[in-house]
């Protein structure tokens, strides 16, 4: 009996013999390299969300105004890529309303410009005289030269030196920059101090800035500007065409305009 036992091993013991064999015990070399290689990846990862993420009180003000926006807690969280998203989104959207705003303000500035203009021209009975418009540069106040100068001049005449010092107490009305622009017909000139259409509209825009100046307004404010034929109202066609494009054209300017609604707007702020 004993012999047929040693014949026939209980499986059991032989499976208790392979448990206790001479194996290689740890974890093979390259797992430490690959465990290196994912931290380093790790820290990389958390550098670029750190660099990414949105200051919290800023995001918690914008979280907030969405909330209310849209009724809704289901706010992306700060720093996410889907947060990123919305608040750039909310920030561009707060950029056009801002623009908006600021242009709006800047066109009702120039219409109330214009309707001061026309309020002034009507109660000084210069109709036909002087003439108020606006278009991309800002609100234009138009002087033709008949008024101003005599032919081939750049002197101011007696009925001229009146109208200025009209203008220049609808000036003082605004504080806002302006360009003087001398504008002629494309009639030749050639003279020894005009020696072109350039320098007579140049001289003309810079006689009536000086008697601006003289009159009290400030130098800093003012800018003049000579465009000789070369921006005409309506087709050197006629005499009477040619009379309309000779003109000195006062522009408050919108640049200026906008420079100061966006000043209030930020000490409003």
């Amino acid at each position: 009996m004993a012999e047929e036992e040693k014949k026939n091993p209980d499986p059991a013991d032989e499976e208790d013999e392979d448990d206790g064999c001479d194996c290689e015990e740890g974890s093979p070399a390259w797992v430490m390299t690959f465990a290196d290689l994912v931290t380093l990846l790790m820290v990389f990862f958390i550098l670029l969300f750190a660099m990414g993420s949105i200051e919290d009180e800023k995001w918690r003000l914008v979280k907030q105004s969405l909330k209310t926006a849209l009724g809704t807690d289901d706010i992306p969280e700060a720093g996410t890529r889907q947060g990123l998203e919305v608040i750039s989104a909310v920030l561009n959207e707060q950029s056009l309303q801002a623009v908006d705003e600021v242009g709006a303000m800047v066109a009702k500035e120039i219409e109330e410009i214009a309707s001061e203009v026309e309020e002034f021209v009507y109660k000084n009975k210069l109709g036909g005289q002087v003439q108020v418009s606006s278009d991309e540069r800002g609100a234009v106040i138009t002087v033709s030269d008949i008024v101003l100068f005599s032919p081939g001049t750049a002197t101011v005449n007696k009925k001229g030196v009146h109208v200025i010092k009209q203008v220049f107490d609808l000036l003082n009305q605004f504080n806002y920059k302006v360009k003087i622009e001398g504008h002629t017909d494309d009639t030749p000139i050639r003279t020894d101090r005009f020696p072109s259409n350039w320098e007579l509209s140049a001289s003309r825009a810079a006689e009536v800035a000086r008697m601006f100046v003289e009159s009290g307004f400030s130098a800093e404010n003012l800018s003049i500007e000579g465009l000789a034929q070369f921006r005409p109202k309506v087709p050197n066609t006629s005499p009477t065409n040619r009379a309309i494009n000779r003109r000195i054209e006062i522009v408050y300017q919108r640049g200026s305009i906008r420079k100061q609604m966006v000043d209030i707007i930020r000490r409003g702020g």
